[in-house]
């Protein structure tokens, strides 16, 4: 980031939560602006240009997810929701619109913190679409070229199909970011995809096998119950 302090606004109703999070975050050495509905939230993003946002789905008024939709519309702001437990579909549908990761009601500040620095760090480093310019990866054992379309697994070539490897790239153009199966289906196979819906699983199973170096353990291709896929670059960082 290019900001020494991050600043985080915190869209949320709950004034309990809001406390929580502001005392936590500000000893953590964030600037917190808060926002305790989604029309301010939206003006706080336009005026003070927060580095991240985390969203409570239910608001008084505008939804949090009418705000994930309208801040996606204009940013690449990382957004983490906030959801109970039980609203699954909520989030799913949250993370279809652009967000980010997220939360779900009741969780630790430990996990918060950490889920922000996943956040900032991504956002810092791999704007949108950097892929198209970036000529390679490498991650741990796995070395992508993208001028070439080779993909490697400890300096050895893994033969991917077509499929395999658009799979792979829209991961690592997302990497660290949730993916759910809508958005997989979109990006790989086009907005006609209905036909392809049971091929994601399949597509995912083989592209663990090429990759991971226990198919069954995936440590890349991490499976997010009940909403999608995450490809996670973090075990193999030092």
């Amino acid at each position: 980031m290019s900001k020494q302090k991050a600043k985080i606004l915190i869209v949320e109703d709950e004034i309990e939560i809001v406390r929580v999070l502001q005392r936590s975050l500000i000893a953590h050495k964030y600037e917190v602006v808060i926002a305790q509905n989604g029309e301010r939230a939206l003006t706080v993003v336009q005026q003070q240009s927060p580095d991240l946002i985390l969203l409570d789905i239910e608001l008084p008024g505008m939804s949090g997810l009418e705000v994930c939709k309208r801040v996606r519309a204009n940013s690449d702001l990382p957004i983490i929701v906030i959801s109970v437990r039980n609203k699954e579909r909520d989030k799913v549908y949250a993370l279809d619109l652009g967000a980010d990761d997220y939360l779900s009601k009741p969780f630790g500040i430990d996990e918060v913190l950490a889920r922000i620095r996943v956040a900032l760090r991504h956002a810092g480093r791999m704007p949108p679409r950097l892929l198209e310019t970036e000529p390679s990866i490498t991650l741990g054992p796995l070395h992508v070229d993208f001028t070439q379309h080779l993909v490697f697994i400890n300096d050895q070539e893994v033969k991917l199909t077509p499929t395999e490897y658009d799979l792979l790239k829209v991961f690592l153009q997302n990497r660290g970011k949730i993916m759910t199966q809508h958005m997989l289906l979109t990006q790989v196979w086009g907005n006609n995809h209905d036909s392809k819906s049971h091929y994601l699983h399949v597509y995912i199973n083989h592209l663990r096998r090429k990759i991971e170096p226990n198919s069954t353990q995936p440590r890349f291709l991490q499976t997010i119950a009940g909403v999608g896929y995450r490809f996670s670059e973090d075990a193999y960082e030092s």
